[in-house]
């Protein structure tokens, strides 16, 4: 069999390296180093016009099986690496056949975990880690991703404002499903415990853990983390109808774990007059283009995710679950979003732009509605920001114009 390399390679020069030699023994001017995780297979990275290449050694089974999974991983838009290619059909120098090779696209400034925890480690910093390892996991399980093998080692950690992202680099194990079950989901986070604590303990054992870390402690942690974070992420609330507010609480704490709501599932319990309400939870950025293709709106991604919540719970509000979703939101721009910014007095309207103005509204029925224990509803809510908020404010328009000129 030919050497054949099947993908979607960006760079031609990767047919050119050199495929008839095994991957321990390329030639040093080929490669780069850079901090890798252990690997039952061998790794190394290559550069090729100013990029980096990730490339593993494994059969053509496991090259092919990864490669697809990874392609799928990418459309789910998961945190994972990208997948380049696949090279199969080689053979060494005295015709000998090769393991086959999986390239991936190296994900820059990404350290794995012995590099990240390494040495001191501050409680705040291992926190964060801690946190973005739950986050992958729930987001791998989320999109249905069964990954059989989950630990420190699949993973590598990328520095993002303060906090961490995780990816997973190694899916050679997985099986994408359209649902995970629960008996996978619990099986993957067991073998993540027992994982992450052989993994601390090789780290202790050649003294390369800070002294007041346990490594027992930080693989419970992993796991009440991500527990947590999936039960607010997909646990049902039960509602009274009036009680509508409280959904609003619940898509805050959602926003403040980093995830966006994109929709609610909503019905009636049976013989009640209670709803059992889930979330639907999706990545950044996706508010604001659906807000825009929806409405015209062309507002911030956080101003847009807040009018989408108040979007959705007026469709489910209004009994308007099975309403083509283009005319909800002309309803809801016709009877929500203009009403509310109209009835600001002409004289007040340069203090805020529209879209800010319904969000900040939407924030203070929140507040009067936690007082009250009731939802006060959007009318009172606007009337008491004019009278109470509004007034005070600056006029941003004017202050924006002055800085123009100024």
């Amino acid at each position: 069999m030919p050497l054949q390399l099947t993908g979607a390679p960006s760079d031609p020069d990767l047919i050119r390296l050199p495929w008839d030699v095994p991957l321990e023994r390329w030639p040093e001017h080929h490669l780069v180093s850079l901090p890798r995780g252990i690997s039952r297979h061998v790794v190394r990275f290559a550069r090729l016009s100013g990029k980096v290449y990730a490339i593993k050694e494994i059969s053509e089974y496991y090259a092919k099986r990864e490669y697809r999974l990874l392609w799928d991983l990418s459309r789910l838009d998961t945190p994972s690496v990208e997948p380049v290619a696949v090279v199969t059909g080689r053979t060494g120098a005295d015709g000998e056949p090769l393991d086959s090779a999986l390239i991936t696209q190296h994900l820059q400034f990404s350290l794995p975990y012995r590099a990240v925890m390494s040495g001191t480690v501050r409680p705040e910093t291992l926190n964060r880690l801690l946190d973005a390892l739950a986050v992958l996991f729930v987001r791998l399980h989320l999109s249905g991703f069964y990954w059989g093998d989950c630990s420190l080692s699949n993973v590598l950690f990328r520095r993002d404002a303060g906090s961490f992202a995780a990816y997973l680099v190694d899916a050679e194990t997985g099986e994408l499903h359209p649902m995970i079950s629960e008996g996978q989901r619990l099986y993957d986070i067991d073998v993540a415990h027992t994982n992450i604590f052989g993994e601390m303990l090789d780290l202790e054992a050649g003294e390369l853990l800070h002294p007041s870390i346990d490594p027992e402690q930080i693989a419970d942690s992993v796991v009440r983390r991500y527990h947590r974070l999936w039960g607010e992420l997909t646990s049902d609330d039960i509602i009274d109808e009036v009680d509508w507010h409280m959904i609003d609480q619940r898509i805050r704490r959602l926003n403040s774990l980093g995830f966006d709501v994109a929709e609610m599932m909503v019905r009636r319990k049976a013989g009640t007059g209670r709803l059992i309400v889930r979330p639907k939870v999706v990545d950044a950025g996706h508010h604001q283009r659906r807000l825009l293709r929806l409405t015209g709106l062309d507002v911030e991604e956080n101003q847009a995710r807040r009018l989408l919540n108040d979007l959705d719970s007026f469709r489910v509000s209004h009994g308007l679950r099975h309403e083509d979703e283009a005319i909800v939101a002309h309803r809801w721009l016709a009877e929500v979003f203009q009403p509310t910014v109209q009835a600001v007095p002409q004289e007040m309207r340069g203090k805020l732009e529209p879209a800010q103005f319904f969000h900040e509204v939407l924030d203070h029925r929140w507040y009067m509605s936690e007082e009250a224990g009731n939802d006060v509803g959007l009318p009172a809510a606007v009337n008491s920001y004019v009278k109470n908020i509004l007034i005070f404010k600056p006029d941003e328009k004017a202050l924006i114009a002055d800085d123009l000129t100024g």
